[in-house]
């Protein structure tokens, strides 16, 4: 179980869990101070040429929320994927610095596009399903720019190289979206919204703390 500070059970008898290995996603949900666990969903992230972007992270949130869902049927379940894209051409993760360098590069002085999918499935079946596209535009970067930034922060496990919660903000000319946290990879807001047209109010995941004892006198 994750949960930003010791607490006992939260008020719901259901469990809220994540259905993902990210850090960065997991870290997310930690600011809202909700009881919730973290599971693996296990599936293969496949994506044909043909298919959009923004088709693609819907049907793979859903995916991961449908596998970890079938595992806990006393769940709400939340599934998140991410992509990225410089005009038609999919960018994934630079995975070490030759590639970080050329996706930089390619990036510079243009806007990219975060396509960040969203599920949220209920212990009944129900889910919402979205995605929350996020414009990036890049200042015009210089060579030395872009490899003092990667040396520095090496966000070779980031798509687009670069981490906007970092250093990697220094190289932004504009970024447009309605909830800032799903460049991050998960949009919160939607989250909330999910939860909330499914019948569950995000207060109900807080944890339950003990009253105050007084100080006798």
């Amino acid at each position: 179980m994750h949960s930003p500070t010791p607490a006992s059970a939260p008020f719901s008898r259901y469990q809220l869990i994540l259905a993902s290995t990210s850090p960065y996603r997991r870290l997310l949900l930690a600011r809202l101070g909700v009881v919730f666990r973290v599971e693996d969903p296990g599936l293969d992230e496949i994506v044909t040429a043909e298919e959009a972007a923004s088709s693609a992270v819907c049907r793979l949130a859903h995916a991961k929320a449908s596998a970890v869902a079938k595992r806990h049927l006393d769940a709400f379940v939340i599934g998140s994927d991410q992509m990225l894209t410089l005009g038609n051409k999919l960018v994934s993760k630079p995975g070490n610095l030759e590639n970080a360098i050329e996706q930089l590069a390619a990036a510079s002085g243009k806007t990219v596009r975060f396509h960040t999918g969203l599920c949220v499935m209920a212990p009944d079946g129900r889910h919402l399903t979205s995605d929350t596209t996020t414009d990036v535009t890049f200042r015009t970067l210089t060579e030395h720019e872009i490899v003092h930034y990667l040396n520095i922060e090496k966000p070779f496990d980031c798509a687009g190289s670069f981490k906007v919660e970092g250093l990697g903000i220094a190289l932004l000319h504009r970024i447009s979206s309605h909830d800032p946290t799903a460049l991050i990879g998960l949009p919160l807001i939607a989250v909330v919204e999910h939860l909330r047209d499914l019948d569950l109010n995000i207060l109900d995941f807080l944890p339950k703390r003990g009253k105050k004892r007084t100080k006798r006198q």
